[in-house]
């Protein structure tokens, strides 16, 4: 597997102790560190952000996930309290987040035991292996996965990166989660109940034949019905129907190397990370280059920043975070930089610093990414349910995690960006 494309290497780079940055973030930001940083909110922040008005950061080495307000830099909202035990209260190397209404749906992918920072378990890593949905506050109303289990059981995922909400996704109501499992080598989705309803890839089987991926890093429901699906380890980007067909491949004239994100823009081009590589290709039907924008040119750069994210705005701009750059940043069609979140080429988790960002998306802009809007009554009903369903799943998370972090197989060093 790439190592730069694994969730350990991409997502995974810290190197403060729990203590240093949660010591750190109460320097930087008084109001994050009397709450711990879980289900922190500025109170002057509004609400319900405009489109594009704030952004959500995987902030991945320093087991967080932020809202910042582009005009100021500043963090209005965050989950994970920088611990690298997985719990209620943290994520560990968060590799996604979306928000949709006033919840927000977080992949913990965990850190591998040679990540660059974040983990202070140098032999068996620090893995969290769940994708769950917090309210505001901070609490989880739904998981899927167990703390630190690594498996391919129900209720199991092995490293996941990347998730998203499909609402009637097979013609299904209620709330649908697509989860890339990349451990597993597959794509699922599963529905409120944990079920899986639908499977691409063979479980624990890399390869390129039909029905197998090879360390698949993200996928998105189109609006077609179809599936894209960036599969890393294969370096191709695959449209396939839910029946499981391949109807489309996009390599960028066969260059790409290590396809961390794939979107469908309206234009009906394709958008991909293209992370071994430093840079964010957009091709078309056809699968030529029309448009790309390369992370590692400026003075002071790091030469190999890994870029995982690039996601299209709607005012024509794209977002991407520019992982082992530690920042977050918005270029034009013409390729200026208009908008920094981080320092370049400086990792921390002082004020308008990041450390190894792996995601980032601009809160209500949907654009060229599976719109959640279906799931409108699902909110309404996991939030319902979340004050029994979340508290259950809360007490498991903080029963067993350290036993599994402390005892448990090194089963997330092998995997991830």
């Amino acid at each position: 597997m790439s190592t730069i494309i694994r969730p350990q290497i991409l997502r995974h780079s810290r190197t403060l102790m729990a203590a240093a940055i949660i010591a750190a973030s109460a320097m930087s930001s008084p109001l994050l560190a009397a709450n711990n940083g879980i289900g922190t909110s500025n109170p002057n922040a509004s609400p319900q952000a405009q489109k594009g008005d704030h952004i959500l950061i995987s902030d991945q080495y320093n087991n967080r996930v932020i809202e910042v307000d582009r005009a100021t830099h500043a963090i209005v909202w965050q989950f994970g309290d920088g611990s690298d035990a997985a719990s209620a209260n943290s994520v560990v190397g968060p590799n996604d987040a979306e928000r949709f209404g006033q919840l927000t749906l977080i992949t913990g992918t965990g850190l591998p035991a040679d990540a660059p920072a974040g983990c202070s378990d140098t032999t068996n890593g620090c893995p969290d292996n769940r994708v769950f949905i917090v309210n505001r506050p901070g609490h989880i109303i739904w998981q899927y996965g167990e703390v630190g289990v690594a498996g391919a059981d129900a209720n199991q995922l092995d490293i996941p990166v990347h998730s998203v909400i499909v609402p009637g996704f097979l013609g299904n109501d209620g709330l649908q989660v697509m989860i890339t499992d990349q451990g597993n080598q597959r794509v699922i989705v599963v529905n409120r109940d944990k079920q899986i309803v639908w499977q691409y890839g063979t479980t624990g089987v890399a390869g390129n034949a039909d029905n197998q991926l090879s360390d698949p890093n993200s996928a998105e429901f189109l609006d077609n019905g179809n599936v894209l699906i960036a599969d890393e380890g294969n370096n191709r980007v695959i449209e396939v129907t839910t029946d499981g067909a391949i109807v489309a491949t996009f390599t960028a004239g066969g260059t790409v190397s290590g396809a961390a994100f794939a979107s469908r823009l309206p234009n009906g081009n394709t958008l991909i990370a293209d992370a071994n590589n430093s840079r964010a290709v957009e091709v078309d039907p056809t699968d030529a280059v029309v448009w790309e924008y390369a992370t590692n040119t400026e003075t002071g750069s790091n030469p190999s920043p890994l870029p995982t994210r690039a996601v299209r705005l709607a005012n024509g701009d794209t977002l991407i975070a520019d992982q082992l750059n530690h920042r977050v940043i918005e270029v034009t069609p013409d390729k200026q930089i208009v908008f920094t979140q981080g320092q370049l080429n400086m990792p921390g988790n002082g004020d308008n610093l990041l450390n190894g960002p792996y995601d980032a998306k601009a809160i209500n802009d949907f654009t060229g990414l599976t719109d959640p809007k279906g799931a409108g009554d699902d909110e309404e009903e996991v939030d319902e349910q979340g004050s029994d369903q979340g508290q259950n799943s809360q007490g498991q998370s903080s029963q067993g995690h350290s036993s599994q972090i402390q005892n448990g197989p090194n089963q997330n060093g092998s995997g991830q960006n």
